[in-house]
């Protein structure tokens, strides 16, 4: 669908995600929430807490509460079982549902196989979002061809770009405390996470022969930190069997990081043809392969023009707020 930006109106709009991290609810749905506080909307959060179904289940007569206490326009629920929560929780709010990956297609196991109860949770999804839910948001064509509705939009997750930015090297690992002796490859993530497959990024750093390098785990640290992790690294390694739009990639790219990917979500058509960054297949040669590459040409010639082309694609916070905030306008017109 194309979207046209109107006015801003001061719409309530209630955010309703996970909050069972470490950090609480993701600082991917914080930063798009403070994206649309400053574009004039009034936000509220409401964090689902509490594992498995049960927790989900005994966080409706809470956020029926919630409602109850304000009246919001708009429940914009992040991730697919957020949104059945909001579902059996709303009065008469309209419901926007932003899907984030494995909710529509699906959880992995560590061989990249998707999981069979995980087949059951996108079916419901699906349904819901056919008869159900008043918009649907998904984070890339992949999600988008697989959600067979008219009410619903592409919309890549955008990074503030006040928070990630260029720094020196020097400095960068200064200001985390780190000694760098090696190369290093980031992995933003946890291993653990079978979807992640951490397997293929270890396998490939050691079939690497020119460069001595380390990979540098990261998960769990406040995002206002990860700005120094990417200046401070060679290489960012992304190996995940699926994903939707990951801020992982832009925020590398905005502080001009080298990258190596699997082709995964939207990273083919946010990376374009910017320099030092590559794609690679599920295959530990091919991947070692780019990440040496991604090493020599940096080491040659510096680092990316990253930045450049996540200001040119429009994936800057304020950009997609804009985008959202036309969505709430369409679905409170309708």
């Amino acid at each position: 669908m194309r979207l046209r930006v109107l006015s801003v109106k001061k719409m309530k709009i209630l955010f309703v995600a996970s909050g069972n991290s470490s950090q609480g609810i993701s600082p991917i749905v914080k930063n798009q929430g403070e994206s649309l506080q400053k574009a004039g909307l009034s936000i509220g959060f409401f964090a689902i807490t509490g594992k498995g179904l049960k927790g989900y289940l005994n966080s409706i007569s809470d956020l029926r509460k919630t409602l109850f206490a304000d009246n919001y326009e708009i429940i914009h629920a992040h991730y697919g079982l957020c949104g059945v929560v909001a579902l059996l929780a709303r009065k008469r709010e309209k419901l926007v549902v932003s899907f984030m990956g494995d909710d529509l297609l699906g959880e992995n196991r560590a061989d990249g196989s998707v999981k069979l109860a995980s087949k059951f949770v996108v079916a419901i999804n699906k349904f819901l979002s056919r008869f159900f839910y008043d918009f649907c948001i998904v984070k890339s064509e992949e999600m988008l061809k697989e959600l067979h509705v008219n009410h619903k939009a592409l919309v890549p997750n955008g990074i503030d770009l006040q928070k990630f930015y260029y720094i020196n090297q020097y400095e960068a690992a200064k200001s985390i405390d780190l000694e760098k002796r090696n190369k290093l490859a980031l992995f933003v993530s946890d291993p653990s996470r079978p979807e992640k497959n951490y397997k293929l990024a270890s396998e490939a750093i050691n079939l690497i022969t020119d460069y001595e390098v380390q990979i540098l785990t990261v998960s769990g640290i406040e995002n206002s930190e990860l700005v120094f992790y990417y200046n401070v690294a060679d290489v960012l390694l992304m190996t995940s069997f699926h994903e939707g739009s990951p801020n992982v990639i832009k925020e590398a790219m905005a502080c001009n990081c080298p990258i190596v990917s699997t082709r995964v979500g939207d990273v083919e058509w946010v990376l374009g043809e910017t320099t030092v960054c590559y794609l690679a297949d599920f295959d530990a040669v091919d991947f070692a392969k780019k990440i040496e590459s991604a090493l020599k040409y940096a080491e040659d010639k510096g680092r990316t023009n990253g930045r450049e082309r996540i200001i040119e694609l429009g994936l800057d916070s304020e950009s997609v707020a804009k985008q959202i905030v036309e969505i709430y306008h369409q679905v409170l017109r309708n």
